[in-house]
């Protein structure tokens, strides 16, 4: 069944700002985190690794946060990649 492209497009626009912020904050932190480990200072850094696990004050979403992170980033893979594939020119056999 061949997914209409006004949905796709719809569902990835929609998804798109929702999924960005923590994939974005999960690798910010996470890269943060990794140079200040580099550089011998992880202690006064703890706090990047707490919101790199989901971890926010009172909030915790540790346990579905991964989760979460991981199924926004597939299912925007798969969308961007299956508007791409609708979207390529088709190549003509010249004879």
């Amino acid at each position: 069944m061949p997914i209409n492209k006004a949905r796709l497009r719809k569902l990835h626009r929609i998804l798109a700002p929702i999924a960005i912020l923590p994939l974005l904050l999960t690798a910010s932190t996470g890269i943060l985190y990794q140079i200040a480990v580099v550089r011998g200072k992880r202690t006064q850094f703890m706090g990047l690794l707490d919101l790199h696990q989901g971890i926010f004050g009172p909030l915790n979403l540790a346990p579905v946060y991964p989760l979460l992170n991981g199924l926004g980033l597939i299912t925007l893979a798969v969308t961007g990649i299956m508007m791409w594939f609708q979207t390529r020119p088709k190549r003509q056999n010249r004879a």
